[in-house]
C-alpha cells in the first residue's frame, strides 16, 4: 500500500489529537506506526534515545557484521582442505573493523528508520520519555499527549545479575563489547545462551582468550546431541567452556578482574562480559499507575491480540518477553497497531517460529525438541543425520554439524527439528514451512530437493527415519 496523503502535523506536536501513540522507536514501534499509518491513522511515535532500537544499533546488525568479519580467521587456514591452497589472515587494526561496523549501523539506521519518516507524514516523531497514567493518560517529559490508543514497544536491555562486587568492578554488556576498539587479551563471559556463544566465538577468532561460563551449559534449549557437537567445535577453537554452580563475587585488582565462582577457583581476565539475559525497558513508564499487568520478571502481559490488561493499551516486541527476535517484534507491532486502530481481530502468530544462533557452525531450530514433544504427550520418533552424509558438506570440505528431526510416531507428522551446520539459517525455513503445512517425514523424504545444496540435508534426514542413507546413491529418492 502506498503512503497516505499528508495530514496536518505541523506546529506543536502536543497540540494535535492522535489516533495512536506508539511508545518506542525500534522494530516493533516502527512496524506499529507504519501499519497504523497505512490505515490512515494519525500516529505519535514517541522515542527516547537513539532511534532504531536494539537490532540495528546494538544487536543483530553490529554483531552479525563483526561475526562475518572474523570468519576469515577460520576460513583462510581451512582452504588447505582442498589441497594445493595455502591462505592466512591476520588482524591489523581492530579499531578500523569496528569503525566499518559503526558506519554500517549508521547507514542502516538511516535507510530503514530515520529516512522512512518523510514518506509517512501522518507519523509524528516526538523525542522524549513517555509515562502512562490512570484512564489512559499519556505524558511525554511532563507534557500531556492526546491519543486514542497506545502501543507499548519500549524493548529490553541486558540484565546484570546481582553478583557481589559486579557494579564496582565493572563489566561489559553486549552493547559495549561490540564497540570495543581495543581487544582484551583475556575475556570471561557469563552466560552461554545465544548471545554468549556468538560473542565467545567472535572474540576468540579475533585472538582473545575466552572463557565461557554457564550454570546450565551452553544453549540449554538446544537438543542434547546438537549442544554436545557445538560445544566440541567451540572448544576446538580454544574457547574454555566451564559449568559453574553460581557466582560468589567479582573483584577488580588493577587492570585485572577476578570472578569467584561457587565451589571453584578464581578466574582471572582483563575484561568481564555479562550475557545473562534481558530485562524490559519499563522503568518510569507508569505501568502500575495505569493498571497494566506485568509478569514476575517485569515484562508486559498481553493476550493473543497483543492487548494488555487495560482496554486501549497494547504492547509488542521484546517488552512482552516472548520470542525475542526482531522479526517477531515487527509482526507483533503490526498486529497490535491494527487491532488498536481498527479492531482488526488479528492474532499473534502461534505457529512454530524459526530461530538462528549465528555461531559457526550455526544452530537453526524450529518447532519442538524431542523433550518438549514428549512433555506434551507425543510418542515420538527421531532421526539424527551427521553432515558427513550431506553431499554439499562433503564437497565444501566442511562436515561440521548434525541435523535432528522429531516426528509423531503414529502419524509421522513433523513436530520440530534443529540444524547445526554452516549457514544453517538458510535451510531452516524449509522445515518451518513443512511443519506448518502438517507434512510427515515421509512427505519430506519424498520431496524433490536440488542436489549439492545444504537444504537437501533435510530430505536426507527425513529419509533417515526409514533408511540408511549411506546405502543410497546420489540424489536417491
Amino acid at each position: 500500500m502506498t503512503p497516505p496523503e499528508p495530514s496536518a502535523h505541523s506546529g506543536d506536536a502536543f497540540a494535535h489529537r492522535y489516533d495512536l501513540a506508539v511508545i518506542g522507536g525500534g522494530s516493533a514501534g516502527f512496524s506499529a506506526a507504519i501499519a497504523a499509518a497505512e490505515e490512515g491513522a494519525k500516529v505519535a511515535l514517541v522515542n527516547a534515545g537513539t532511534i532504531g532500537g536494539t537490532c540495528v544499533n546494538v544487536g543483530c546488525v553490529p554483531s552479525k557484521a563483526l561475526i562475518r568479519a572474523v570468519e576469515i580467521f577460520a576460513r583462510a587456514p581451512a582452504a588447505r582442505r582442498f589441497g594445493g591452497i595455502e591462505a592466512e589472515a591476520r588482524l591489523t587494526d581492530w579499531a578500523e573493523t569496528v569503525a566499518r561496523k559503526r558506519a554500517l549501523v549508521e547507514e542502516m539506521r538511516a535507510r530503514k528508520y530515520v529516512d522512512l519518516l518523510p514518506a509517512w507524514p501522518s507519523i509524528r516523531l516526538i523525542g522524549g520519555r513517555a509515562r502512562l497514567g490512570e484512564g489512559g493518560a499519556i505524558m511525554v517529559d511532563g507534557r500531556p499527549l492526546d491519543a486514542g490508543r497506545v502501543v507499548i514497544a519500549t524493548g529490553s536491555r541486558p540484565y546484570l545479575p546481582p553478583i557481589e562486587g559486579l557494579a564496582e568492578a565493572g563489566c561489559l554488556t553486549s552493547t559495549e563489547a561490540l564497540d570495543l576498539e581495543t581487544l582484551p587479551a583475556r575475556l570471561i563471559i557469563i552466560g552461554a545462551g545465544y548471545v554468549g556463544c556468538e560473542l565467545a566465538q567472535l572474540f576468540a577468532r579475533a585472538g582473545v582468550r575466552v572463557t565461557l561460563l554457564s550454570r546450565r551449559g551452553i544453549l540449554p534449549q538446544a537438543e542434547p546431541e546438537i549442544r554436545t557437537d557445538l560445544m566440541r567445535h567451540l572448544a576446538a577453537e580454544g574457547i574454555g567452556i566451564v559449568t559453574v554452580k553460581g557466582y560468589r563475587a567479582v573483584e577488580r585488582r588493577g587492570a585485572e578482574i577476578r570472578l569467584l565462582p561457587e565451589g571453584g577457583a578464581a578466574l582471572v581476565a582483563d575484561a568481564l562480559l555479562v550475557a545473562a539475559g534481558r530485562v524490559p525497558n519499563t522503568d518510569g513508564l507508569g505501568l502500575e499507575a495505569a493498571g497494566v499487568k506485568t509478569d514476575h520478571r517485569g515484562f508486559v502481559v498481553t493476550d493473543a491480540h497483543m492487548a494488555t490488561s487495560v482496554p486501549g493499551i497494547f504492547a509488542a516486541g521484546d517488552v512482552t518477553g516472548r520470542d525475542p527476535f526482531v522479526y517477531m517484534a515487527a509482526h507483533e507491532g503490526r498486529v497490535a497497531a491494527l487491532n488498536a486502530v481498527k479492531a482488526a481481530g488479528l492474532v499473534r502468530d502461534g505457529g512454530p517460529i524459526p530461530s538462528v544462533v549465528f555461531t559457526d557452525p550455526a544452530l537453526a531450530a524450529v518447532g519442538m525438541t524431542e523433550a518438549e514433544a514428549r512433555a506434551k504427550g507425543h510418542e515420538v520418533v527421531t532421526s539424527l543425520l551427521p553432515l558427513e552424509a550431506v553431499p554439499r558438506a562433503a564437497a565444501a570440505r566442511d562436515v561440521r554439524g548434525l541435523i535432528k528431526l522429531v516426528a509423531d510416531r503414529e502419524s509421522g507428522r513433523l513436530l520440530g527439528g534443529q540444524i547445526l551446520a554452516p549457514e544453517a539459517g538458510d535451510s531452516i525455513q524449509t522445515l518451518a514451512l513443512a511443519i506448518r503445512q502438517g507434512m510427515t517425514h515421509e512427505d519430506l523424504a519424498a520431496t524433490i530437493f536440488p542436489y549439492l545444496t545444504m537444504v537437501e540435508g533435510l530430505k536426507l534426514a527425513a529419509q533417515t527415519f526409514e533408511k540408511d542413507v549411506n546405502r543410497l546413491s546420489c540424489c536417491a529418492g
